[in-house]
């Protein structure tokens, strides 16, 4: 049923490990993988940085509950303990966008769609233009151009986003 645009990362450990674990376990279903930025922290920053990476993934099979149920096992998997908000994080999978026939809004307990903080965060906006140039996301109740959004944010978040030398690998069968 649908295409889902995940933001992924990682300041502790492994970190490239970690969002290539992402990659790989999602295989074929990825149809889009931006470069890896290191970036400031954002909320909590008494923290070290982190790898962030926007992935684009459809699988026809899924709505926007398995699409999170599948982040939250890539989360478990990489050990992943919800504790302090915005804190340090061994892997963090959030679902920005979802789209089936049109972009899915869910408003519920354990899931809102689209991500209700994405378009405050340069280290979503700016790996997902890289993938989608044209992307747009429902703000306000209307759809708004990503790099608009981008725009609008303080030049201290954009710079905070720095690309990195590092990548991430489709899988290989």
């Amino acid at each position: 049923m649908t295409r889902v645009v995940l933001s992924i990362g990682s300041n502790l450990g492994d970190r490239l490990a970690r969002l290539q674990a992402v990659v790989d376990g999602l295989g074929d279903a990825v149809v889009a993988m931006s470069p890896v930025y290191e970036t400031d922290p954002w909320g909590e920053t008494e923290q070290g940085p982190f790898l962030n990476a926007v992935l684009i993934a459809d699988d026809p099979s899924r709505d926007a509950r398995a699409w999170l149920r599948r982040a939250q096992e890539f989360e478990r998997a990489a050990g992943r303990v919800r504790g302090q908000r915005w804190g340090p994080r061994t892997l963090d999978v959030d679902l920005i966008a979802c789209y089936g026939d049109t972009e899915v809004v869910a408003v519920e307990s354990d899931l809102t769609l689209p991500h209700p903080l994405a378009h405050l965060r340069a280290f979503v906006l700016i790996p997902w233009l890289a993938v989608d140039p044209d992307a747009e996301l429902t703000v306000s109740g209307g759809p708004r151009p990503v790099a608009r959004l981008l725009a609008e944010l303080d030049p201290a978040d954009r710079a905070g986003v720095r690309l990195s030398p590092l990548t991430l690998e489709p899988k290989t069968h």
